[in-house]
């Protein structure tokens, strides 16, 4: 058993509070990962505000990165000292799995949101001897010690900095992922992409990395449109002075665009990434909207072969693609530290209330 301090949420609408938890020893398929630092991500402030079924009290964090304390007896991929980044988990198992595609998982959702337990229905987590949620995304990573899923855990290389590279389980995986796996634009192509925040601004970056057209960001804050634009963008659109539809045809002179990511889950603005697409052009929905959320197409300009493809977490398979961010990041192609903004652990609830502001791009707590 291993006693540590976590961030717990009551209750849907509660703050994140401090307590001692104990930890389960790793079972087989498990690892014992001492956090460095761990992201505040969209979906945490969801399931804060209870808009994401996980069972409450609990410990949630899914962007987690640290080193290995111990590892369980089927563990063979990393060892006590390695630093690693945590991610989603998956039963390795099903078609989706064994085709490459984790992110569509069988299980996923009770394994990495719903359940807040192991596939036993046990926690890894008690507090005063009474379970709490946990194993959100195989890994609850708010706390200073985790016991991770063997299937989360990606090891990196001994000199990466695990303050800036903590973000690549999840936000940055879903904007790169989206860009180099879904929508896969040849060369000239144009991007537009909707909502300059974590995710946009790194499918931003991954375009920027690629040989392609127009890279165009939407979004209502100057500041983020200014970044947006540092880190690749050609074109800023900003929808508090201009309308977006209007300006899109002007960039593109009428055509449309050849791809587009909406990261705002706004129906409005979904509509509008949909009806200014090119012929044959592709729009990428990563936005969490809550459930029940609808939006209304021309099922008529469909037919000019448009697509509009639901993408969770870039259809990224962690073991590949986090080393590769990695390896950009180091080579000064994936400028992490432009998004970032470091925060004290115990400072986590002013990250949240800095995040749902829009002051803070993407929170790192530093344990």
């Amino acid at each position: 058993m291993h006693s540590t301090t976590a961030a717990i949420i009551e209750g849907p609408g509660a703050p994140f509070t401090f307590a001692e938890v104990v930890l389960d020893e790793p079972r087989k398929d498990e690892v014992l990962v001492r956090m460095v630092a761990a992201g505040l991500c969209h979906s945490d402030l969801n399931v804060q505000a209870g808009r994401m079924p996980f069972p409450l009290p609990g410990v949630i964090g899914h962007e987690g990165a640290g080193i290995v304390e111990r590892v369980g007896a089927s563990v063979t991929k990393v060892r006590p000292g390695d630093k690693v980044l945590l991610s989603f988990t998956s039963c390795e198992h099903c078609t989706s799995c064994r085709n490459g595609h984790p992110a569509y998982c069988d299980t996923w959702l009770p394994r990495n949101v719903t359940g807040g337990k192991r596939r036993d229905g046990s926690s890894p987590i008690t507090r005063e001897g009474v379970p709490v949620g946990g194993h959100f995304f195989g890994q609850s990573s708010f706390a200073e010690a985790a016991v991770v899923d063997a299937r989360s855990v990606v090891k990196v290389d001994p000199e990466a900095d695990l303050t800036v590279l903590a973000p690549l389980g999840c936000g940055v995986q879903t904007g790169v992922g989206t860009v180099w796996n879904v929508l896969a634009p040849r060369p000239g192509e144009s991007l537009a992409v909707f909502g300059a925040g974590a995710v946009g601004l790194s499918a931003i970056m991954a375009a920027a990395a690629l040989p392609s057209g127009d890279i165009i960001a939407i979004d209502r804050v100057p500041s983020r449109l200014e970044l947006a634009l540092e880190l690749g963008a050609r074109h800023t659109i900003n929808t508090t002075e201009v309308d977006p539809a209007t300006a899109l045809a002007e960039i593109t002179g009428g055509r449309g665009v050849d791809n587009a990511v909406d990261t705002t889950a706004i129906p409005a603005l979904l509509r509008t990434a949909v009806d200014t697409l090119s012929t044959g052009g592709a729009c990428a929905v990563v936005g969490v909207a809550p459930p029940g959320v609808d939006v209304a197409l021309d099922m008529h300009d469909l037919l000019l072969g448009r697509r509009v493809l639901g993408v969770t977490l870039g259809d990224g398979e962690p073991e590949t693609l986090l080393p590769r961010m990695a390896t950009l990041h180091r080579r000064g192609k994936l400028p992490l530290e432009k998004l970032i903004k470091h925060y004290k652990f115990r400072d986590l609830n002013t990250a949240a209330r800095e995040m749902h502001d829009g002051a803070t791009i993407k929170p790192v707590m530093l344990f």
